[in-house]
């Protein structure tokens, strides 16, 4: 009787060994250029801006800008109401009235211009084409302009107050 060993070879694969993660090397202190290490050993200069006034003394002093440029060109029956704990979006809204589209657009113009020239930047207003209402956006104070008419059929005092 004839007795045969075979062998075989196993084919399991070998599992790669995790590979080790190397923390890269600095450069001796030596190695660096003269500007190099000069800028390491500089601390980067942060400069101070001057504060912006707190909001409510900006809020302020853009309320009153707005009534003085109101005021200017006769502003009929200026409302302000106080919507901070009403709505998000404002502060205040200031309502007046003018006597005619031509006196309406007029107020509108003037209001821009004195918050632009206040150092308020661009300020938004809208229906000043037809001069029946015109709604100026300054940030968180709103500013409608109405004809009499219109003023009276949309009643925003009312609507507005708690």
């Amino acid at each position: 009787m004839e007795c045969s060993i075979t062998t075989t070879r196993s084919s399991r694969r070998k599992t790669p060994s995790p590979t080790k993660t190397s923390t890269p090397r600095k450069k001796p202190a030596a190695a660096l250029s003269r500007s190099k290490k000069a800028a390491l050993r500089e601390k980067p200069v942060t400069r101070k801006a001057a504060a912006p006034p707190p909001k409510a003394a900006a809020t302020e002093r853009r309320r009153e800008v707005i009534i003085g440029a109101l005021d200017a060109l006769k502003a009929e029956d200026i409302t302000t109401l106080n919507v901070q704990d009403i709505c998000s979006f404002a502060d205040y809204m200031i309502v007046a009235s003018g006597r005619g589209a031509r006196h309406v657009t007029s107020l509108a113009d003037t209001v821009v211009n004195a918050l632009e020239q206040s150092g308020d930047g661009h300020v938004a207003a809208e229906g000043q084409e037809t001069g029946e209402w015109v709604l100026i956006d300054a940030g968180n104070i709103v500013v409608h302009i109405f004809q009499p008419e219109t003023r009276t059929h949309y009643n925003l005092e009312k609507m507005w107050s708690v």
